[in-house]
């Protein structure tokens, strides 16, 4: 049982996907670029992105992702219909705004990606770390766009707050993508070591066979706007509720 993604939809975007060989050249951070992208977007960036599993808890808890098979179909589905797609399409969006210094439009990007959000805890994951990145970038890596995201108050979630940073760093809308995607994937695949459990050679793989559907999925948000936000990876919002009441938890999401 996937997310709700018709059966093959995975397959025929992975296959369009691209090496890193074949990668426009945009998509290469320079090097003080790709420096930061690593600082910012790995587990050791305090953002608390260890403590969610995105309601992956729930979804081995009732046998739905039990293997390695299973777990690249999951994050295949959140690719592209889910919520990696939307935060990829809200990322860039901010990112442009930020390019753009129009910080109008970039208060209401934010706003919109908090009024988004499906669950109870879906919301505390973004906004709590998307509050925590603007902190730590304004600490160590201060740049106008997060002095304006931290000015205006409100909600930030965790997309906008990365890509209006990367673009107050200088960084290109491809070479951010990726890092977020990156990113995100790699927190579930760390996730899912610790509950299924897999192996760390399981994991690998995992991270492997997801590369080609990450790099198509950054092209596709790279070219998209607004409008293109939505999906139909409901079982993925399902599971979430449901961990907010799950009897026995690991993690906050």
């Amino acid at each position: 049982m996937g997310t709700g993604i018709p059966t093959g939809t995975a397959t025929a975007i992975t296959t369009t996907g691209m090496s890193m060989a074949d990668a426009p050249a945009p998509l290469v951070a320079d090097a003080a670029g790709l420096y930061r992208l690593m600082t910012w977007l790995t587990a050791s960036f305090p953002v608390g992105a260890f403590s969610y599993s995105h309601g992956l808890e729930w979804v081995v808890e009732e046998g739905t992702v039990r293997d390695v098979d299973a777990l690249v179909a999951w994050l295949d589905d959140l690719l592209i219909l889910g919520s990696g797609w939307n935060d990829a399409v809200l990322a860039a969006a901010g990112w442009r705004a930020s390019a753009a210094g129009d910080w109008a439009v970039l208060g209401e990007v934010a706003d919109l990606a908090a009024a988004l959000t499906p669950t109870a805890e879906r919301r505390l994951e973004t906004l709590s770390q998307g509050r925590a990145f603007a902190a730590a970038i304004a600490s160590a890596w201060p740049c106008a766009a997060v002095d304006r995201l931290r000015a205006r108050g409100g909600d930030l979630a965790y997309p906008v707050a990365v890509g209006a940073v990367a673009a107050g760093h200088g960084l290109s809308l491809p070479a951010t993508l990726l890092g977020y995607l990156h990113g995100f994937v790699g927190n579930l695949v760390s996730a899912a070591l610790r509950l299924v459990p897999l192996g760390q050679t399981d994991g690998q793989r995992a991270l492997a066979r997801s590369e080609p559907l990450v790099l198509a999925t950054v092209a596709r948000a790279a070219a998209s706007t607004l409008d293109d936000l939505g999906g139909g990876a409901w079982l993925a919002d399902i599971a979430s509720m449901n961990h907010e009441t799950q009897y026995t938890r690991l993690f906050r999401s």
